[in-house]
């Protein structure tokens, strides 16, 4: 017997009516897969299934499975994860099922693009969106390859570097699903292939045109009439993917085959073509001088209006590479204020991620040099700290928090609801939400798919390992001068002595990793930076009590993972059983 998509792709996409020849009723008008070849809408659907199974299309919060933070919800999958339960059965960071089912959406839209009727009237508009769609669909299966080889390639028993099978066509038979693991360099491989073939397609932005000389030098010289490239690749597709998300995805999926758990050998030239890669994409906002001096930012009123496309000069934040839509609610506030404003407290940074914001003067707050007072230890930190994190006697919304032993509702260990690192999250908040039951109100958020501090990081990364801290390949500007950039954009104090101290490679590659930590804290990298830098994964989570002016920093909860070999995550257990994939070291 057939089956249409083992993940049960077409079932969902059509209400589950197709079944075998022998099964299906006749001439009851219900849905069959024949209607994509009429229904242009129907047919799409296909392509938007994929784009709702993004991995970023929320925040994930799995910092809670890290040294940043952890959460008080007690049976928090992420919480579970990184105190022991972690294994091949148990896998909250278990992308396979996710991934490989959209990539069988994209897989069989393909089989279908180029003969559904995309407008019967205009046969050059219907051909256009055929090859739109053509580029969305190989970027969104790059996208996809990327987090599958990000959560799931690694080291076999034998040593090799594997990565994970490639499914470049729509499959029927569950057997046909058996196809191994490629080595990690061929599914990199893959992967750009599809960002190869992408490029072909998707124009770097969708916006209106008044010349066809505008198309001059892109996939789309060949177009006839402003109108019908308008009417295709206008203001109107805004948040699908484009050009310019496929070539900021090529600087992720470079990044990671750079990073030392991926490079076994070092190789220079894959830290090279990690830097290119980046600043391909920064070249498209002015390289250096692009960096938006609020980027940092981004989820606060100010931005999120500048980022609203239909008002204004209709512009996305410049911060913004590719974001969701903007939606308005209190969800992540009602998640994460204190009790005392209604929240539920439930992620809680730890004392780790703020002992890792320096001194407004730039210091790390153990140099001799910094003016840490361990008496007053948030006095004249790096400002980030405050706007990222809820600390004691910090003011939110217009309300002091108090997180010490005696501190009431909002004190460590206080409720359930209540901190249980000293605590509270402030990123990603906005204080002008009410959550109070009585007179709730609502803000703007969006998400973010990629924002361009995270290509600035990885630029600076690649670029110290590639050429030192001052080198510049043929880009024109080096890791020190982005870092130099986006702490001065933070507020520490300039001239920044403590950035022009650090002269060695080593010592700028610690810096950078804690300059990406601070910057893209909460919003999903560091369970897998700390695992593609292949760093101790077995440091515990702190926290801190306060009383009576005296701060005890103590371990909140442990991370139980194993360093001999959980830097890799694992295959799903029932993928080895079902197809004889071979397993990642140590995941028995």
């Amino acid at each position: 017997m057939k089956i249409i998509l083992r993940i049960g792709v077409l079932s969902l996409l059509i209400g589950g009516v197709l079944s075998c020849k022998m099964l299906e009723p006749e001439n009851d008008a219900h849905n069959t897969f024949d209607r994509v070849y009429n229904d242009p809408a129907f047919a799409e659907g296909l392509l938007l299934r994929a784009y709702t199974l993004i991995p970023t299309n929320s925040y994930t919060f799995d910092d809670v499975a890290t040294d940043d933070a952890v959460t008080n919800d007690r049976v928090n999958n992420f919480m579970r994860m990184a105190t022991g339960e972690w294994t091949a059965r148990f896998n909250p960071q278990n992308m396979w099922d996710n991934a490989n089912a959209a990539i069988m959406y994209i897989n069989q839209f393909l089989t279908v693009v180029d003969v559904v009727p995309w407008k019967k009237t205009n046969p050059e508009v219907a051909q256009l969106y055929a090859r739109r769609f053509k580029g969305e669909s190989y970027a969104l299966r790059a996208l996809f390859k990327y987090y599958l080889l990000r959560n799931h390639g690694g080291v076999d028993a034998g040593g090799n570097l594997l990565g994970i099978p490639i499914y470049n066509q729509f499959l029927e038979d569950r057997d046909d699903f058996s196809l191994p693991r490629v080595s990690f360099a061929e599914s990199v491989q893959s992967i750009y292939d599809d960002i190869n073939e992408a490029l072909k397609y998707t124009p770097m932005d969708f916006a209106n045109i008044s010349s066809l000389s505008q198309l001059e030098g892109t996939p789309y010289s060949d177009v006839t009439s402003v109108q019908n490239y308008n009417d295709v690749f206008g203001e109107f597709p805004q948040q699908r993917i484009t050009g310019r998300h496929v070539l900021a995805l090529r600087s992720k999926v470079a990044l990671l085959a750079a990073s030392p758990a991926f490079n076994l050998q070092n190789d220079i030239n894959l830290w090279v073509n990690a830097a290119n890669s980046a600043a391909t994409v920064l070249e498209g906002i002015g390289g250096l001088s692009g960096l938006h001096p609020k980027g940092h930012l981004f989820y606060l009123k100010e931005q999120v209006d500048e980022a609203d496309i239909t008002t204004g000069d209709r512009l996305d934040l410049g911060e913004i590479l590719w974001r969701r839509p903007i939606t308005t609610d209190r969800d992540r506030e009602t998640q994460n204020f204190p009790p005392t404003l209604y929240g539920t407290g439930r992620i809680n940074p730890t004392q780790n991620l703020v002992d890792a914001f320096p001194m407004a003067n730039g210091y790390p707050i153990s140099h001799p040099a910094s003016g840490f007072d361990a008496a007053n230890p948030y006095a004249g930190r790096d400002p980030r700290l405050s706007h990222y994190i809820v600390y004691n006697g910090s003011t939110l919304r217009n309300t002091s928090i108090n997180t010490s032993l005696n501190g009431g509702d909002n004190g460590i260990d206080a409720l359930p609801t209540s901190t249980r690192t000293g605590y509270y999250l402030k990123k990603l908040l906005r204080e002008d939400v009410n959550v109070n039951p009585s007179s709730p109100s609502n803000q703007k958020h969006f998400n973010t798919h990629i924002r361009y501090t995270e290509i600035f990081l990885n630029y600076a990364e690649a670029a110290n390992e590639a050429w030192g801290p001052d080198g510049t390949g043929t880009i024109g500007y080096s890791a020190r001068d982005v870092i130099a950039a986006i702490r001065k954009r933070a507020g520490i104090t300039q001239p920044d002595a403590y950035l022009a101290s650090v002269q060695t490679q080593e010592d700028f590659r610690e810096l950078i990793r804690n300059e990406r930590r601070l910057e893209l804290c909460f919003e999903g990298f560091r369970f897998w930076d700390v695992r593609r830098w292949k760093l101790d994964l077995s440091t515990p989570a702190r926290g801190v009590k306060i009383s009576n002016g005296t701060y005890d920093y103590f371990t909140v909860e442990p991370r139980s993972y194993d360093n001999s070999f959980m830097h890799y995550g694992p295959i799903p257990d029932r993928e080895i059983t079902k197809f004889q994939l071979v397993q990642n070291k140590g995941w028995n």
